[in-house]
């Protein structure tokens, strides 16, 4: 009985531990860049995108195709760094101990 008491404290422990990393990746950003830094998307490690930046001069070129390319290209750049840190994040939380295929954290 004592061992399945501090098993279940562990896990408590852990879970708590996830959270807090949770709120710190939710506040941490990254930025994904396109077209050498003409598009700039900025997203928190939740993928909310916090800002988007757009040189003046791919406006004025008109070409939205383009544009739509571009900001693709940076949004998924920075989708895979939020990721990445979001693992690195979990792993320190449970020493990189597999949970069984499941989607942590969010």
């Amino acid at each position: 009985m004592m061992n399945m008491q501090s098993l279940l404290k562990q896990a408590h422990a852990m879970q708590r531990k996830m959270e807090e990393t949770q709120a710190k990746l939710a506040e941490e950003e990254v930025v994904g860049t396109a077209g050498n830094g003409a598009v700039e998307v900025t997203l928190n490690c939740k993928f909310a995108m916090r800002k988007i930046h757009i040189d003046e001069q791919l406006l004025k070129d008109g070409d939205a195709e383009m544009l739509e390319d571009l900001i693709t290209v940076a949004y998924n750049e920075a989708h895979k760094k939020a990721d990445d840190k979001m693992n690195e994040g979990m792993q320190s939380v449970t020493g990189g101990l597999n949970l069984g295929g499941l989607k942590l954290p969010f």
